[in-house]
């Protein structure tokens, strides 16, 4: 068969392309700092990552560019994985004083309190933006609470869920995870464990010189207790070893959530993060 494929036709087809490409990414949502909301959910079962990713939120928070950043983080938010939980209490006081729920020990009163949140924020003409740094059963329980109390909202245009993780995805429960994925505008982005494939790598092998970029005493107080509470439970009473940190590292890897939702994917690691992040 004779080959009618010109040259014509194959700039033709680039050049669609192109303007299909332009259109998705013009239609992409952005974080509005002025009206949208962050919502950080914490897992803390069983790794300890989510200690240092506590920390690095509070790092984040703690530069002039973000101190107006409307967020609230939540604690506990773990699916059906088993084994022992990892307390954060110490620390989620320190790093957020009250802006943080503890939804292992109050599950229902933190999902009234977050769809509330989100709620008022839609009402308000913004979004909410979902760091998933675990899993999705509890994202499905408050939305759902929001959906009863509103039927006819269309919350894949006003609710945005990050994911980074397959494993926090096998351990959703499914039909919650479904739910999730299905009444939200849900995203699923590289593995913030790894550097090199899109998203900022934020899990060391070795000591990361976070010391000497941080000028201040509050935030190394949060950076010295995620790290001494890290280590404290890592790999203890049948919790996951994390190797990273037992070596010495750090393992902030959810937070690269929070850096897709802020347009912050140009960090290549955990030592380029505290550079970005240094605030003389």
């Amino acid at each position: 068969m004779k080959n009618t494929f010109s040259i014509k036709n194959i700039v033709s087809a680039l050049l669609l392309a192109m303007v299909f490409t332009v259109v998705v990414q013009a239609q992409k949502s952005e974080f509005n700092m002025s009206k949208d909301l962050l919502l950080v959910q914490l897992d803390c079962k069983t790794d300890i990552d989510d200690l240092h990713t506590a920390a690095g939120f509070a790092t984040l928070l703690n530069h002039p560019d973000y101190q107006n950043l409307h967020y609230f983080v939540i604690a506990g938010t773990y699916g059906i994985q088993e084994g022992l939980y990892v307390p954060p209490n110490e620390l989620m006081k320190l790093a957020f004083n009250n802006n943080w729920s503890d939804a292992h020990s109050k599950w229902a009163k933190s999902v009234e309190k977050v769809a509330e949140r989100a709620q008022k924020t839609i009402n308000n003409g913004g979004a909410v933006w979902v760091a998933e740094a675990g899993q999705s059963d509890f994202t499905a329980d408050w939305v759902q609470n929001l959906i009863e109390k509103n039927p006819t909202l269309n919350l894949k245009e006003k609710i945005h869920v990050v994911q980074h993780s397959d494993w926090n995805e096998s351990v959703t429960e499914p039909t919650k995870l479904k739910y999730a994925q299905t009444k939200t505008d849900y995203h699923k982005i590289a593995d913030g464990n790894a550097v090199g494939n899109g998203t900022p790598g934020l899990k060391s092998d070795g000591k990361v010189n976070w010391e000497d970029k941080i000028n201040d005493a509050h935030l190394s107080l949060v950076w010295n207790t995620a790290i001494r509470l890290g280590n404290t439970y890592n790999g203890k009473e049948g919790r996951y070893l994390n190797k990273s940190v037992a070596e010495g590292g750090l393992d902030f890897s959810d937070l690269s959530e929070v850096c897709y939702i802020l347009n912050l994917m140009e960090i290549k690691d955990a030592e380029e993060f505290f550079t970005y992040f240094k605030v003389d």
